[in-house]
């Protein structure tokens, strides 16, 4: 019988593409998700009944155990941006994945994968920050031949970088940012989950591994490269660390007084920590070069995912050579 992988937010951004290529690599695949009946879609990735979403619920041992028993191998993408209800940075960064990794070792899995993020630091003010590395330890401590791979800012077809900014220069002629100078080293998604599969493979060694894309760019950078590729002109402008404090607190208020009903989607008090901090591979650190992944630059997939935010969408390319021709 075909080996059997559970990938924990298996329908997620990153899960997905790790789902397919674990399919395409004949296991079977259990997507643990939350909502399953969300999930339906990650299906027609393998053959019938190869890839099938099933309900698990980190917080809970009895869920995560039932969604992990069989399983030769664990992937746990589970994470969140901003805190909502009862997902809060400790019980899903720190304690799920701590519970994830137990659990699968108490299973018998022989192989972990664990999503972290470059920025993981026990020490930090970033409550995001701070418990991507509590993670990590208590993977470590239960399941210690687990791979992690922190990767820096992650795009792609579905992310919520460069859709989110694309979509906000519709509105005006103003594009204003948090950070401008801070530096990112934007990662291609399949590139994350080519490492993952090859962590759950056994063909990477255990350890922490930084992932990181072939380009450095400030925000600033990104977004100018965003916007050239969208085809508009907009003046990028900085908000200042303190004023975009004040916005995080204002909006993480709502958020409370509100009781949940207004979702913080906007800017958080804890993102803005984050954000002044720069998110690039560190020196030394093991990578996309120890695993024999050569990255993917940006310049190879943005324009052919972003091109619906161009004016004429998917003819601007036709009307542009229009304009060309009345020209001549």
């Amino acid at each position: 019988m075909s080996k059997l992988v559970t990938i924990f937010g298996g329908s997620g951004f990153v899960g997905r593409y790790i789902a397919r290529r674990m399919a395409k690599e004949g296991w079977r695949v259990r997507v643990a998700v939350r909502r399953p009946n969300e999930a339906l879609f990650v299906r027609p990735y393998g053959v019938v009944g190869q890839v099938e979403p099933v309900l698990a619920n980190l917080r809970d041992d009895a869920s995560v155990r039932a969604a992990i028993h069989g399983a030769d191998a664990v992937v746990n993408c589970v994470g969140i941006l901003a805190e909502a209800g009862k997902n809060r940075f400790d019980a899903v960064q720190a304690d799920g994945a701590g519970r994830v990794a137990r659990i699968a070792r108490e299973e018998g899995a022989t192989h972990l994968v664990h999503l972290s993020a470059i920025g993981a630091d026990a020490d930090s003010d970033s409550r995001y920050a701070a418990t991507k590395a509590m993670g990590e330890e208590e993977v470590l401590a239960a399941f210690p031949s687990a791979v992690i791979l922190r990767p820096s800012i992650i795009f792609g077809p579905e992310d919520q970088f460069f859709n989110r900014f694309a979509a906000m220069s519709r509105l005006g002629p103003i594009l204003p940012v948090v950070g401008a100078d801070t530096r990112f080293q934007p990662v291609y998604v399949d590139d994350v989950a080519q490492a993952a599969v090859m962590g759950v493979l056994g063909q990477a060694k255990p350890g922490i591994y930084e992932l990181g894309g072939p380009e450095v760019a400030s925000f600033r950078q990104l977004m100018q490269r965003m916007l050239d590729v969208v085809r508009r002109r907009r003046l990028i402008v900085n908000t200042p660390f303190w004023i975009a404090r004040i916005m995080g607190a204002v909006f993480d208020g709502l958020q409370t007084v509100s009781l949940g009903l207004f979702q913080n989607g906007l800017l958080t008090r804890d993102q803005v920590r984050n954000l002044a901090r720069d998110n690039v591979v560190g020196e030394g650190r093991m990578g996309f070069d120890t695993l024999g992944i050569v990255p993917t630059a940006m310049g190879a997939v943005l324009d052919e995912y972003l091109w619906p935010y161009r004016s004429g969408g998917q003819y601007a390319e036709i009307k542009e050579s229009a304009r060309n021709l009345k020209q001549d």
